[in-house]
């Protein structure tokens, strides 16, 4: 079986062409060191935790979210190792480091996990996670046994739009447009998605990883409104190979817009170099985006890898 993106998604049209000079420009690119402040010291970066509300959120780099809602404690798409690769140092490097190392992080309730991308499931951070026999591995079609084999008991496998609760918090799979595949050989074997995520007081969505399209006005009209969205804003040049599978930091805004968020958060940058456009570039357009569509200036999120930030009401 192969999974396909919603309807109305932007179709690839690029072939070797544009990929052939892209991967050699990112096999020569070098860049400089993360600017200073980018990431939290991590005595800083746990102070914070610490002191945050009961309910907050903690960003540890690209897609790596700590979710403190509903007395429960979420950690979503943990890329929290050196290399996005199958190997130590086969894949990506991490520009900048995660906001909390593994051993810092607290107890886990469960990890949420948009696709099977090395940047957004590592192997290496999942079979590290301690306690892991205990935590809900909340997963797309497919995705089980990845878990199963590395000592998860509790894995629940969804489908867009199924649901499954923790205690108090309801999780929900939501459509995404991208694709999936480890290996040449399994390309869309399984399901990629985000999610939406329920509290008494919260309700919370992670894009995972997205180009935009026409299913986030559905999804909205579905499941919104959302108090908080986490949303992907870098990863998007050359948009002739990039805009069918990431967003590009106005369409990041728009998607918030789509799905009926009152806060948006940006994430998906700064932490690992996986196109062609400037690092730090991302949030300065997706403040003004942000503003252009009518987002006040404090419900536009650009936080610093480690930073932690109680929940809006």
């Amino acid at each position: 079986m192969r999974f396909r993106n919603p309807p109305g998604s932007p179709p690839q049209t690029a072939g070797l062409k544009e990929f052939a000079p892209f991967f050699l420009r990112r096999a020569l690119g070098r860049p400089p060191a993360p600017p200073a402040g980018h990431v939290l010291p991590e005595a800083e970066a746990l102070e914070g935790l610490a002191k945050a509300g009961a309910e907050s959120l903690t960003w540890l780099g690209h897609a790596a979210f700590l979710v403190r809602i509903g007395g429960k404690t979420i950690l979503t798409d943990p890329y929290l190792t050196a290399t996005a690769g199958p190997l130590p140092g086969l894949g990506p490097r991490r520009w900048a480091p995660p906001g909390l190392p593994i051993r810092s992080l607290p107890p886990i309730d469960a990890v949420l996990i948009s696709h099977d991308h090395y940047d957004h499931l590592d192997a290496r951070t999942i079979a590290a996670l301690p306690g892991r026999e205990s935590i809900a591995a909340i997963v797309p079609l497919g995705l089980g046994p990845f878990f199963r084999s590395r000592g998860y008991r509790d894995i629940r496998e969804l489908g867009w739009h199924d649901e499954t609760a923790l205690g108090g918090v309801m999780v929900t799979a939501l459509p995404a447009v991208h694709f999936s595949g480890r290996t040449p050989f399994d390309r869309n074997a399984t399901l990629w998605a985000g999610f939406g995520i329920r509290s008494g007081r919260h309700h919370l969505f992670f894009a995972g990883d997205t180009g935009h399209g026409a299913v986030f006005r559905a999804t909205g009209e579905r499941h919104g409104p959302f108090s908080l969205a986490m949303v992907p804003i870098g990863a998007y040049e050359p948009s002739s190979i990039m805009r069918p599978v990431h967003c590009n930091p106005e369409e990041a805004v728009r998607l918030g817009r789509d799905i009926r968020a009152s806060t948006i958060v940006a994430m998906h940058w700064g932490t690992v170099v996986l196109t062609d456009e400037p690092l730090l570039e991302p949030p300065g357009r997706f403040l003004a985006a942000g503003k252009e569509a009518g987002f006040r200036d404090s419900d536009l999120w650009v936080m610093r890898i480690g930073e932690t930030r109680d929940l809006p009401r």
